[in-house]
């Protein structure tokens, strides 16, 4: 039986720990719902001693480094690893295909470079995910909220991937060798044309142009990099097929439960680091 002890239980590990269907435990900052918390080193050790396998979906720290490795690197020999990174790692491609024999380096994330380096040296099963969407997290979300803007920026794409084909890619990596795996949807896109598409199913008009100079400084960042991602190795060796090939369809299933509602009323979005 595998047994999956889970370092973060986030958006994504959480719908991956429901999808694994076994015993899983798993860490959060706080231990809530019956998780254990990150810094309990004597109930995290006994965990990952249990475990046959065992998955991290906390980021890396700028500056410190990995937590996961730093602080339990030593218990994790001798198991299935896994790893959620992120496609980032590849850096601007300037719209260009990209897979997993490209240099891993180029992001704009040095911690993320290195930690997506080191669980590979590892011997883990490192799964390069691009922008995650589901439920409750999705632009149906941000148009139904009135948080989504779109840029108007001709000629950027971006993949990503519903959280749902996340979980099965991961499930499906179970019995795969070592390696980098990107699990990516089969149509990168514009967000503009998501944000769009999303108001169109919502019956609303699409948001207003807002000039890149407006935005964040992360988002500005999260637009200077235009790429489209290959899922090839993870469709010939994983043997995995996205349930959502495309945004079109994932967000068409997500519609049925998403209306326009008050910012207030809106279902809170999870964090990135759940650690």
């Amino acid at each position: 039986m595998t047994r999956l002890f889970v370092f973060g239980l986030g958006y994504a590990a959480g719908a991956i720990a429901d999808a694994a269907g076994d015993a899983v435990l798993a860490t959060t900052r706080d231990g809530r719902g019956g998780t254990i918390r990150f810094d309990d080193a004597d109930a995290v050790r006994a965990g990952v001693a249990a475990a046959t396998h065992v998955l991290s979906s906390v980021p890396p720290d700028e500056g410190a480094g990995d937590p996961v490795l730093a602080r339990y690197g030593d218990l994790l020999a001798g198991r299935w690893l896994g790893y959620l990174s992120s496609t980032g790692v590849y850096g601007d491609t300037g719209g260009a295909w990209v897979d997993e024999s490209a240099p891993a380096d180029r992001g704009r994330r040095p911690a993320r470079n290195a930690a997506d380096a080191a669980w590979l040296v590892l011997g883990a099963r490192v799964f390069r995910l691009p922008g995650i969407y589901g439920p409750a997290r999705s632009a149906l979300d941000r148009v139904a909220e009135g948080k989504a803007n779109r840029t108007g920026v001709a000629g950027q794409v971006f993949s990503r991937v519903h959280v749902v084909d996340i979980a099965s890619g991961v499930v499906a990596g179970f019995d795969a060798p070592p390696g980098a795996y990107n699990l990516s949807d089969d149509l990168p896109a514009p967000q503009d044309a998501v944000i769009e598409h999303a108001a169109r199913l919502l019956g609303v008009a699409a948001p207003d142009i807002v000039p890149l100079t407006a935005l964040s400084p992360a988002a500005r960042a999260f637009h200077a990099e235009n790429r489209r991602v290959a899922n090839g190795k993870a469709k010939r060796v994983l043997g995995w097929r996205p349930r959502y090939p495309d945004y079109l369809a994932g967000l068409r299933a997500l519609s049925a439960t998403t209306s326009p509602t008050p910012a207030s009323a809106a279902p809170p979005i999870a964090s990135g680091d759940q650690r």
